[in-house]
């Protein structure tokens, strides 16, 4: 699926909520799923843009 393989990771806190994603990094690709359905949607990023997102999450451009 979109050249993405290797391990997936949840963070060391997903034990504190329900509501996690899961990593999957390579040095050409960062893959996002949920947790809770593994067979469904992957969000794919090259460095760049994976770069631009966090970014973005540091300056609170997604805070709701």
């Amino acid at each position: 699926m979109y050249g993405v393989s290797g391990t997936w990771r949840k963070s060391t806190r997903s034990n504190i909520c329900d509501n996690c994603v899961e990593l999957s990094l390579s040095l050409e690709l960062v893959a996002i799923r949920d947790s809770k359905d593994r067979g469904g949607a992957v969000l794919v990023f090259g460095p760049e843009a994976w770069q631009d997102f966090l970014v973005g999450v540091r300056q609170g451009e997604f805070d709701v």
